[in-house]
């Protein structure tokens, strides 16, 4: 079994409030969540309305297909227009 643990940065584009803020990620969280059953949450910067923290947690049977879902994940983000990422770390996990 592999895992890995991603905490993303991301500026949201063209938000003027919090309440906007939220019109704009709920979408980009549960459009993660669909990629492959990952388990997606705001983890930081809930009071900042254009900059928000995104944990990813991703479990695969082998190396290769993890390393599969974390191109997806950074495949799907850079493909949304109205997030940008600014920085986006992997912690690995092996059993």
């Amino acid at each position: 079994m592999h895992a890995a643990a991603l905490r993303i940065e991301l500026r949201i584009r063209d938000v003027r409030s919090l309440k906007a803020k939220r019109s704009v990620l709920r979408p980009v969280v549960e459009g993660m969540k669909r990629l492959a059953s990952l388990s997606v949450a705001e983890v930081g910067r809930h009071d900042s309305w254009q900059r928000a923290s995104i944990g990813v947690a991703i479990v695969a049977p082998d190396a290769a297909q993890l390393e599969y879902l974390l191109e997806s994940v950074r495949r799907y983000l850079d493909d949304r227009l109205e997030v940008e990422v600014l920085e986006m770390s992997v912690d690995y996990f092996e059993r």
